[in-house]
């Protein structure tokens, strides 16, 4: 074990020099024997699963549970790594690659050619919770997988559209700015991929931050200039142009039904008023043509009544008998129609 520490601050202290990298650590005492995977991560919809292609070495622990990965054959560049054990054989291939594998342990860690790291078996043998690297940004996912936690236990607390709403823009905009205060884009992709993830609770509010959020063209701004070249940076930026795309498509679809449902609504308005005044000009044709169907006396009557007179008080203005009001009246009443009738 002494001599394995020697090594460990040997490449500590020798890697800038050499260009080499070592990845190692202890799984626990009292596993022996194990195959135990390194893989590189392009693809960040393919972190959760361990993939063949993604797979660059593998090597089998010693009998106190120790591993080692050394070579010269990474990037520059930083990328993300991924360190794997399981409890699967070579032969159960299918079962291995789908993640069925019992006691399935990994670590996500952000790593390039000539960095060290050490991943300690800590409290009660638990496996990859912590690590010790010359690259400051390889602790930065473990960090972040922190916070998660405590952003699904706010999420739990009470599950309620309020709370989750709440939650929600909460944890994006402590995450987002944490993850720009990192200074590696490589980070805030591994904080966008969970956020963005259609299985997860965020993803309801992700669809809504998107389209007036600025942070997510920021990040690709920053992909851009510090992984150019890279097919993370292309994919990013592919699913931002089509997210964007499809939420104007969508914006746009709902502003021709908008627009749409204001003509319907203006027409229908404009043939209410049509209606309204073709039968209110109809009503007038029709009283002024029964009108004329009345004669002199009639006429004189129904002047009288619409100045609120009683039937006494127009035959004594028209000099004529009560009944003969009455009369006038009744017949007025016939000619327009009217079924109403009149109090003396």
């Amino acid at each position: 074990m002494v001599n394995r520490f020697i090594l460990i601050f040997y490449l500590f202290c020798c890697t800038g020099v050499f260009g080499q990298y070592s990845f190692s650590g202890n799984t626990s005492d009292s596993i022996g024997g194990k195959t135990v995977y390194l893989s590189i991560i392009e693809d960040y919809r393919k972190l959760s699963r361990t993939y063949l292609e993604q797979i660059l070495k593998k090597t089998v622990t010693d009998s106190t549970g120790y591993f080692e990965f050394t070579g010269d054959n990474l990037l520059n560049d930083n990328r993300i790594y991924k360190i794997h054990i399981d409890d699967c054989t070579e032969e159960s291939n299918g079962n291995h690659f789908f993640g069925n594998c019992t006691n399935t342990k990994s670590v996500l860690f952000i790593a390039k050619a000539n960095d060290t790291i050490y991943l300690p078996a800590t409290f009660n043998d638990e496996l990859f919770c912590d690590l010790n690297s010359t690259n400051a940004s390889s602790i930065d996912l473990l960090n972040i997988d922190g916070l998660l936690d405590n952003m699904a236990f706010d999420y739990a607390s009470f599950n309620s559209d309020a709370n989750k709403r709440l939650t929600s823009q909460k944890w994006f905009k402590k995450l987002q700015e944490y993850g720009e205060s990192l200074h590696e884009p490589l980070s805030e992709l591994y904080i966008y991929q969970f956020l963005s993830d259609r299985r997860n609770e965020t993803f309801d509010f992700f669809v809504k931050d998107l389209p007036d959020n600025e942070y997510y063209l920021e990040l690709m701004q920053r992909l851009n200039e510090k992984y150019p070249s890279a097919s993370f940076s292309n994919q990013y930026q592919s699913e931002m142009k089509s997210f964007l795309a499809f939420y104007q498509s969508d914006k746009m679809s709902n502003n021709i039904w908008m627009l749409l449902l204001s003509v319907l609504l203006l027409l229908s308005i404009l043939m209410n008023a049509y209606l309204w005044n073709s039968q209110k000009r109809f009503r007038v044709a029709k009283n002024n043509q029964l009108a004329n169907e009345l004669s002199q006396q009639e006429k004189k009557v129904v002047h009288h009544i619409n100045k609120g007179l009683s039937n006494k008080e127009i035959a004594s203005t028209l000099f004529i008998s009560v009944s003969t009001v009455k009369s006038h009246i009744n017949n007025i009443y016939k000619k327009l129609d009217v079924k109403s009738e009149r109090s003396t």
